[in-house]
């Protein structure tokens, strides 16, 4: 497995952050039941089940907290940790809005996927959910590897990993780190971004026939997501590290695991998503 290829190299301390739990916090204006029910939607669909009772599901950088919603909904005993004080605020937020602000069978924790001894002492999962985490830590292997300890033996890993598009991911790493380098830099990147997906998606639009605001109205069925949101989070998610899928299949099975299911983006800009189980 070649680990190196148009993988950037790990970031410094001194790089800047996008600021993931500001804008998941904005994200819980538009939040609501029916995109509630997608998300949970999505889980049963991947994961394969009808729901995840008498489970355990750890969700590694939470976020908004949306999926440990959506897991805790379905059943099972959750556990979310973040890097980010904000996302942490955010799923707080959502638990008290939408679950109940002391249920014990969901704890909120402030935590790092590099942090070893903080891993350590979170023990092993039934289910494991990092989706659209590991490749924003800066050491996207690493993650990787410390997330796979976390899954118990016959134990599920949900991951999803930025698409490496070679050239064309090496041009939104140069965007990603205009948007954190300053205000002008945001804007300047915000801009930019969004008329590329407006015209991307224009141009497919009218190749197909298809009303161009149906893919707008439509995108909450993507996972109960904000399309939005997604696109700051695209436009600024920094640090940012790719992969092929063949890479990422290579290196869970080197560790025991058995892929269950793959949906990949066909080589175009987005992520990857895995679902492995682990036999050893």
């Amino acid at each position: 497995m070649n680990t190196s290829t148009t993988q950037p190299a790990p970031n410094s301390p001194d790089d800047k952050r996008f600021a993931f739990g500001e804008n998941w916090q904005r994200f819980l204006s538009v939040l609501d039941e029916d995109r509630i029910r997608t998300a949970e939607s999505s889980l049963r669909e991947m994961l394969r089940v009808g729901d995840l009772r008498d489970r355990t599901f750890l969700d590694v950088g939470c976020g908004s907290g949306l999926f440990s919603l959506a897991a805790r909904r379905l059943g099972a005993e959750v556990t979310s940790f973040d890097r980010d004080a904000q996302s942490i605020a955010c799923t707080t937020e959502l638990r008290r809005r939408f679950a109940s602000g002391d249920d014990s069978s969901w704890k909120i924790q402030s935590g790092d996927v590099l942090d070893a001894p903080f891993l350590a002492a979170l023990g092993q999962w039934d289910v494991v959910y990092a989706w659209g985490v590991l490749h924003h830590t800066g050491a996207l292997w690493t993650a990787l590897g410390n997330t796979a300890d976390l899954v118990k033996p016959g134990g599920t890993l949900f991951i999803s990993i930025y698409n490496d598009q070679g050239m064309w991911s090496r041009c939104w790493l140069m965007l990603k780190k205009l948007y954190v380098s300053s205000a002008v830099g945001r804007i300047t990147a915000t801009a930019l971004g969004t008329a590329y997906f407006v015209l991307t998606g224009l141009k497919a639009d009218l190749v197909r026939l298809r009303n161009p605001l149906t893919s707008y109205r439509n995108y909450r069925k993507n996972r109960g997501m904000s399309i939005w949101h997604d696109w700051i989070d695209w436009f600024g998610g920094y640090p940012f590290e790719v992969a092929r899928p063949a890479d990422i299949v290579d290196f869970f099975v080197e560790r025991g695991f058995v892929l269950i299911t793959l949906r990949t983006v066909g080589g175009s800009l987005g992520t990857n998503q895995f679902v492995f189980r682990r036999d050893r």
